[in-house]
């Protein structure tokens, strides 16, 4: 367990550090690949559900699948809001 925690710690500040140093211009594409990460979570959260070991298990499992939907269309929303913003408008010409 210790080191499963150890890797959970470190990828964090990895992660942290690495977004901290994008650019404005680039967050279009990383919300596009914040959305790949968290279908990534999806996928897992509803292997842990899907395994039935205990109702706990089970419980947190439909949790996290639920979560990370939220998250997953939370950000292709915004993510579609923002390339909207970049579109040319016609204003009636």
């Amino acid at each position: 367990m210790l080191p499963l925690l150890y890797i959970l710690v470190l990828a964090t500040f990895i992660g942290f550090e690495i977004i901290k140093r994008v650019s404005p211009l680039l967050h279009t594409p990383l919300m596009s690949l914040t959305n790949a990460i968290s279908a990534i979570a999806v996928v897992g959260s509803i292997v842990i559900a899907g395994r039935q070991e205990t109702s706990l298990s089970t419980l947190l499992g439909t949790a996290a699948v639920t979560a990370s939907m939220i998250n997953v269309v939370g950000g292709f929303l915004i993510t579609w809001r923002m390339v909207g913003m970049f579109k040319k408008r016609d204003g009636g010409k």
